[in-house]
């Protein structure tokens, strides 16, 4: 009994590589969600950390499942790329939920795609590339809060718009 019961909790990656993907992730969304609540964003903190979470959670549970589908024999197929492609789809679903259209003026796409690159990001940390996923999330920011800041100084404020009309 208790083996059955313990083989329910056998994992084909180590629980260290595990919580290191998962956590990284969620660190990260972290990170992307700290800017976009300075910019008091509806996607903020909480959205941020839990799209990576979650994408990273997919992406290591999908690995866990082909894994052990295929130790199950040849007649189970489990590709984790069209797993993946659900995922993205699903973000883009939510990502699209923030952008708005209103008199012909269109409000959220920077929000919807840090939700999207956010999503991402968690994929990337949970197909074990930790290192890139922190270089995008560098990106990410850098795209965000610096870009953002120069596309104010330089576009907006030429077009005669004012801070409350930013997007970033």
């Amino acid at each position: 009994m208790m083996d059955a019961l313990a083989s329910n909790f056998e994992t084909y990656l180590p629980p260290a590589e595990i919580a290191l993907r998962t956590i990284s992730a969620m660190f990260f969304g972290l990170i992307i969600g700290l800017e976009r609540e300075f910019r008091q964003k509806p996607a903020g903190l909480r959205t941020c950390m839990l799209v990576a979470l979650a994408s990273s959670a997919f992406v290591v549970g999908s690995i866990e499942l082909s894994m052990r589908l295929a130790d199950e024999g040849p007649d189970f197929n489990l590709d984790p790329l069209r797993a993946i492609e659900a995922i993205v789809t699903g973000i883009a679903f939510l990502g699209a939920g923030a952008i708005l259209q209103s008199g012909g003026h269109v409000q959220g796409l920077t929000t919807g795609a840090s939700i999207w690159l956010t999503g991402a990001i968690g994929l990337i940390a949970g197909a074990g590339q930790v290192l890139f996923a922190l270089f995008i999330t560098l990106l990410g920011l850098f795209i965000l809060h610096l870009v953002g800041r120069l596309e104010y100084r330089f576009v907006k404020t030429k077009n005669g718009e004012g801070e409350d009309e930013q997007e970033t």
